[in-house]
Formats: structure tokens, C-alpha cells, sequence
């Protein structure tokens, strides 16, 4: 029988799951943006307050890993996944910041999309985090491969929104703007993979 030795340090899953709980609530913020837009400016504040926190958060992350000699995981890990974490969050309020400096005056269904997609990578990532203290290998892969499959679809609704924006090239302006914002979007999926792809890789590391 192997004896395995996991230091009984729990701040920093308390820290990763505050991180993710923030993360939840900004998600849910971007979506409920895109579908009332009369709300911009009040929601876009709120945002810009969620990433303050979101920032707070991960350098309590970092603080304590300075600070600790031994981790429940290694070092590396624990600084990749808390960054991986700010990225999601930070590109979730660009996004909304971007729609207020663009004077984006309603959300089209193509960022309605795209907005869901992130929600729901952001709510296998929240469903993840109390079980990183346990390692639970199944349960967590199977949260990161849907992760990795809605960055997929991520990608098609890029894909198709950003096609659409060429058949009537004559408005410049809104094919940046819209292509910008399609951009943002699209990486807040990406950023979700990447933190999907830290947890997998910490899984396996200690399976």
C-alpha cells in the first residue's frame, strides 16, 4: 500500500475557490449584460469592481506562496492555475469594457452565444475547485473535458460570427468593433481551457 503525504494546508483551495466563486458571478454579469443592455454602464462598474477583487484575490495566492515553505501541490501549479484564473477574468471585463468604449448600443445573438459559452466553462470551473483538496481524478477530468469541448464551440461561433461580419464589409467601424469583440470573447474561452489544462495536468501529476 503506497502512503501518500499531502501537507494539510487549506488557504489556498480557500483562496482558489473565492477565485472562482468571483469568476461565477462575473460570468453570470456578462451575460446578463448582453441580454439587457440598458444596464451597461452600472453593469460594466460592477465588472471593473469584480476584476479589483479578482486581482485581490490572486495576489493572496501569490502572498501565500511567497510566504509558505511546504504546498499541498507544487509551487508551479499553484501559480499557474491562480493565473489562469485572472486571465478568464480579466477578458470577461474587457469584454464589457470594450462594449462601453465601442458605445455598443444593443448585444447582436453572436455575442449573446459566446457569452453562454463562457458561463458554462466558468461553471465546470467552480464545480472543480472544492474538489481539488481531494484530487477526485474521474470527476475533475470529466469537468475539463467539457471545458475543452465548449472552447470548441467557442471557436465555431467565432468562426461563423466573425464570417458574418464580412458579407457586409461597408461599415468599417463595426467590423472592427464587432471583431474586437468577438476577439475578447473568444480568448475569455481560451483562458477557460487554459485553466482546465492546469487542473488536468495537476491531477494527473498526482494521481
Amino acid at each position: 500500500m503506497q502512503l501518500r503525504l499531502i501537507p494539510q494546508e487549506t488557504g489556498f483551495f480557500d483562496l482558489f475557490e473565492r477565485a472562482s466563486s468571483n469568476l461565477m458571478v462575473a460570468a453570470r454579469l456578462l451575460v446578463e449584460t448582453v441580454d439587457k443592455f440598458d444596464a451597461l454602464a452600472e453593469n460594466a462598474q460592477r465588472m471593473k469592481q469584480l476584476e479589483h477583487e479578482g486581482d485581490q484575490i490572486t495576489h493572496d495566492i501569490l502572498a501565500r506562496l511567497h510566504r509558505s515553505f511546504i504546498t499541498p501541490i507544487d509551487r508551479e501549479d499553484i501559480h499557474q492555475l491562480a493565473s489562469a484564473l485572472d486571465d478568464v477574468m480579466d477578458f470577461i471585463e474587457a469584454t464589457t469594457e470594450r462594449f462601453v468604449i465601442c458605445r455598443v448600443g444593443e448585444a447582436n445573438s453572436h455575442a449573446k452565444a459566446l457569452a453562454r459559452v463562457i458561463l458554462k466553462q466558468v461553471e465546470e470551473i467552480h464545480q472543480i475547485m472544492p474538489q481539488l483538496r481531494r484530487l477526485r481524478e474521474d470527476s475533475i477530468l470529466q469537468h475539463c473535458i467539457e471545458i475543452n469541448r465548449l472552447e470548441n464551440e467557442g471557436d465555431r461561433l467565432f468562426r461563423v460570427a466573425v464570417a458574418e461580419l464580412f458579407t457586409s464589409p461597408d461599415n468599417l467601424l463595426e467590423l472592427i468593433k464587432w471583431r474586437e469583440i468577438y476577439e475578447l470573447m473568444e480568448t475569455a474561452t481560451d483562458k477557460s481551457e487554459d485553466v482546465a489544462n492546469v487542473i488536468e495536468a495537476i491531477v494527473l501529476k498526482n494521481a
